[in-house]
């Protein structure tokens, strides 16, 4: 047997471009992997198995079914090198490795005369006693830069937590604004009579850097002042990686990049400054989608939208949306709602944008009938990854019949909102949370009623499991209007509970206030809980069973009576690249406006 330590496999290695096929493919009917450890090895280096074949290349043609005999020696060969490396993660710095094909050492097999059948390989590892971690200096450290617990004196020697306090400790210089921070010299020195590692590495911090010019690369079809004025670069600051990636991430949120790259200068220019380039990849500037929901009460509901993406050159957008809902639906007659919405990002500081919007709506619901114009504008302003907010003035305008009469609202309101949004996925969340605050002061101008309509959105994810296969969704939605009475106030601002977005099992809308002599109105206090438990039976479906409660008042701030109701089932999911699919079907529990079995169907997760 042929035992291979640190570089014998390295002249096999070089030769296996010179194998040549000879014969008949025979397909390898055994590939075991074994960890053996030898006198003084620890007990619990077993776990390196799992890793070892992670690494394996002759694993990996097994599963690719490559099993065609130089495929497999040349795996053989290259697996010498990448087992060694995960001995050297794990601490293990005189390891034994041997890998037999058919009884024969790879590294023996002559490169050009390569078997023409392989029927077993067997690869066996003597991992060797755990190396402890010696001496280790490096230096010099940035001020505040200490040597991290994982590469201490005393502690597993393992090649990954010395590569990693060496590149924190440069990246701490870095970090103190020293871009040019680099390893000039490294020691590293195995005692095998000690299992002992030791190292002795010299950093070169160079000089303290400020930002330079942010230099942009010809060949967007965004203008270069607003590519800058986008990223918002500190020129003049101190360097700073995490500031150099703010910038990037501000370019690639605005949408019309494809990529962005925000590449260092190679040398430091006048006054200890240093040049950014930005190398963007246009995305192309216009964008069509569409999509439809389905249930079995509120009908088919049909939206679709057009973007452009740079419409006047400097990253503004521009989207224009179209839905038609209650199609062949029993909650109502049509409705149909046309909206625009333009954005230009960077006005006060590339964190501000501003947005400009209207819309028009004409809605036919069981309570009411509606024709709706809105127009307004406002700012828009990210605080930071997670929490964005909006503050702008809207006039709009409704005329409006329902069981009160015809009236008419002309409104002045000034609609703020902050979310918070560290969801993993917002397509189909397993982690995380989601909470939305929005606010809508408002002063009708025909008339002489005041107030404000709040709502309140909050959302939580928690996968678990042995595979965290399964997903506990959580839902709390809240809204008031205060101020005004039902009737001073516009019938969309009221609040209903039923249907696909609140109590699921209930008819759209069917949970409102009876006003007396028949009269029904939405209300002006809204809460709704909804639970769901998401189980992944393969990488494509998902089974969930779900639960929803909703409660209407007449008054506003939650004061007074009012009325709950609630409903349960289970629903189907498949995954796709725009959001699973969803199948829901839900039955009520609780309440009177439950009558029968709910169908709906449509694309992404109900919350």
């Amino acid at each position: 047997m042929i035992a291979t330590r640190h570089t014998r496999w390295l002249g096999a290695l070089a030769l296996t471009g010179a194998l040549a096929l000879a014969g008949p493919v025979a397909a390898l009917e055994q590939l075991k992997l074994s960890v053996q450890p030898g006198p003084g090895t620890a007990a619990d280096d077993q776990p390196l198995t799992a890793p070892l074949k992670a690494a394996s290349a002759l694993f990996a043609a097994r599963s690719d079914a490559r099993t065609d005999p130089q495929d497999l020696v040349s795996a053989a060969l290259a697996d010498y090198a990448g087992l060694l490396e995960v001995l050297y993660g794990a601490g293990h710095y005189g390891g034994v490795i041997s890998i037999r094909i058919d009884g024969r050492e790879a590294a023996r097999i002559p490169p050009l005369s390569p078997p023409t059948r392989i029927d077993t390989i067997e690869i066996r590892i003597d991992p060797g006693p755990p190396f402890r971690f010696g001496a280790v200096d490096i230096a010099p450290r940035a001020p505040g830069s200490t040597l991290p617990d994982t590469a201490a004196r005393g502690g597993r020697a393992r090649a990954s937590a010395l590569r990693e306090a060496t590149t924190g400790a440069v990246n701490d210089w870095r970090g103190a604004g020293h871009a040019f921070a680099k390893v000039a010299a490294q020691d590293v020195t195995a005692d095998h009579a000690k299992q002992r590692l030791s190292a002795r590495i010299r950093l070169a911090p160079g000089p303290r850097l400020r930002f330079g010019r942010l230099q942009v690369t010809p060949g967007s079809t965004v203008r270069p002042e607003r590519i800058r004025a986008i990223a918002g670069l500190p020129t003049g600051q101190v360097f700073s990686p995490e500031a150099l990636e703010t910038s990037a991430n501000r370019l690639r949120r605005s949408g019309a990049f494809r990529s962005v790259t925000l590449a260092e200068g190679k040398q430091a220019g006048e006054g200890d400054t240093l040049d950014i380039t930005a190398t963007v990849v246009d995305e192309k500037p216009r964008r069509i989608g569409a999509g439809a929901e389905l249930s079995s009460m509120e009908g088919l509901r049909l939206s679709g939208y057009w973007l452009h993406r740079n419409l006047l050159g400097g990253a503004e957008r521009l989207r224009v949306e179209a839905e038609i809902a209650g199609i062949a639906g029993q909650s109502g007659g049509i409705d149909s709602e046309l909206s625009a919405r333009f954005d230009k990002p960077a006005i006060l500081g590339p964190d501000t944008g501003l947005f400009v919007h209207g819309d028009i709506k004409d809605l036919d619901e069981k309570t009411f009938k509606s024709r709706e114009a809105r127009i307004g504008a406002g700012m828009s302003h990210r605080f930071s990854d997670e929490l964005t907010g909006e503050l702008g003035v809207d006039l709009s305008y409704a005329d409006i019949t329902d069981d009160l009469g015809q009236r008419e609202f002309t409104l002045l309101s000034t609609p703020g909102s902050l979310l918070w949004d560290r969801r993993d996925d917002i397509l189909s969340p397993t982690s995380g949370t989601f909470v939305q605050f929005e606010a809508e002061p408002f002063a009708r101008l025909n008339g002489n009623s005041a107030g404000a309509q709040l709502i309140a959105d909050a959302r939580a994810y928690r996968a678990f499991g042995a595979d965290k296969g399964a997903v506990l969704a959580g839902r709390v939605q809240l809204g008031t209007v205060i101020g005004p009475s039902i009737a001073d106030t516009p019938p969309g601002m009221l609040f209903y509970s039923g249907g696909g977005d609140t109590v699921r099992g209930h008819p759209y809308q069917s949970l409102d206030v009876a006003q007396g002599g028949g009269v029904r109105t939405g209300g002006r206090s809204f809460a709704g809980l909804s639970g769901e438990l998401r189980v992944g039976m393969s990488d494509k479906i998902g089974v969930v069973g779900f639960a929803d409660a909703g409660f209407i008042a007449a008054d506003g701030g939650f004061s007074g009576a009012g009325e709950w109701h609630a409903g349960a089932g289970v629903g189907l999911r498949y995954a796709t690249p725009v959001g699973p699919l969803r199948l829901d079907v839900a039955a009520p529990i609780e309440g009177r406006t439950g009558d029968g079995v709910q169908i709906y169907i449509g694309i992404g997760q109900a919350f």
